[in-house]
């Protein structure tokens, strides 16, 4: 069996040169510990500290001195129009990934909040593409369940 390279430590700005580049969707732009294949057939095992999101970083640094590139994947998206501050709040309120931009939103596509979107007036439409949403509290990371910090609701 050959020793797949590792990857310990992730890249914030593009190297000089690239080995390869790993297409990765927006659940699979979260890992801690995977065995990857680039889009050139280079397969290498990701071995990081911590659960990390990978959209905070360029790619990865490989033990051998080479380095891959991430890059996001197209997906089944819906982009939503309308009003947009109403239909931000309603898809939060339901902990939904959403990318936000300057005259629309888009979530990935689900059946029932397409159908929510619908019945409060949004315009959507069906798109694919990569997908990056906003990120999680002070626009790090990612938003996960509803724990809102260590208080106590009944203090």
């Amino acid at each position: 069996m050959t020793k797949l390279p590792t990857s310990r430590h992730l890249l914030h700005s593009p190297p000089e040169a690239v080995a390869d580049i790993v297409v990765l969707d927006y659940d699979a732009r979260l890992m801690r510990r995977r065995r990857l294949v680039g889009r050139g057939g280079l397969e290498f095992l990701v071995d990081l500290a911590e659960v990390t999101n990978l959209d905070d970083h360029w790619g990865f640094a490989l033990d051998d001195g080479r380095a891959v590139g991430v890059e996001a994947a197209p997906e089944n998206l819906v982009e939503v129009r309308g009003d947009l501050t109403r239909l931000a709040w309603h898809i939060g309120n339901r902990h939904t990934p959403c990318e936000i931009l300057t005259d629309h939103l888009r979530v990935r596509h689900d059946h029932v909040i397409e159908a929510m979107l619908v019945q409060l007036g949004a315009e959507v439409r069906r798109v694919t593409g990569p997908f990056h949403p906003e990120g999680g509290a002070y626009g790090k990371g990612r938003t996960m369940g509803h724990d809102h910090g260590p208080h106590d609701h009944h203090a």
